[in-house]
């Protein structure tokens, strides 16, 4: 049976970018469920240029209120010169922040990193989240993230989902 609809909703979090030539701000996504996983999928760079994504809050789909979302503790990393598959997930762990810290040596491998945001993380009165990364450099990185919503409450066909900022 299909998963999506069922056990999962996906969002963009931010379309295809070269960090070496701009960042990204995310898009915004409201949290459904029990949670998001934010998976971020970032292509080999040089050395130094180690990705440092970071998550803020927000009280409505625009505008409105934002903070600093000090949820990042666990991380898991998929990373290799060349991704084919063939890893296993590694679990990283921080003091939570709001910003996670750099792993040497990431920035020459492809890698794939999956955050966690439990709903419940979220202040009073806040329901969106989102991811940024800061310009790392000249040098070229290609990334992309989306967003998964987790543990539907309510399960719909596909086609019958409400999009992510509702």
């Amino acid at each position: 049976m299909l998963g999506l609809g069922r056990l999962y909703d996906i969002g963009l979090a931010f379309a295809p970018v070269d960090l070496g030539t701009a960042g990204f701000t995310g898009k915004r996504h409201k949290v459904k469920g029990s949670g998001v996983d934010i998976v971020l999928i970032y292509g080999a760079g040089t050395d130094g240029d180690d990705p440092v994504p970071s998550l803020q809050e927000h009280s409505a789909a625009t505008g409105g209120t934002s903070a600093a979302l000090a949820v990042l503790s666990t991380i898991y990393a998929k990373r290799e010169t060349t991704l084919d598959n063939d890893e296993t997930w590694e679990k990283t762990t921080q003091t939570a922040a709001a910003i996670m810290t750099a792993v040497a040596d990431d920035a020459q491998k492809q890698k794939i990193y999956v955050i966690h945001v439990p709903a419940a993380a979220l202040s009073a009165g806040f329901e969106y989240i989102s991811v940024d990364q800061a310009d790392l450099s000249n040098n070229a990185q290609l990334a992309c993230g989306i967003y998964l919503d987790t543990d539907l409450t309510v399960q719909r066909t596909p086609a019958n989902l409400i999009a992510s900022l509702n």
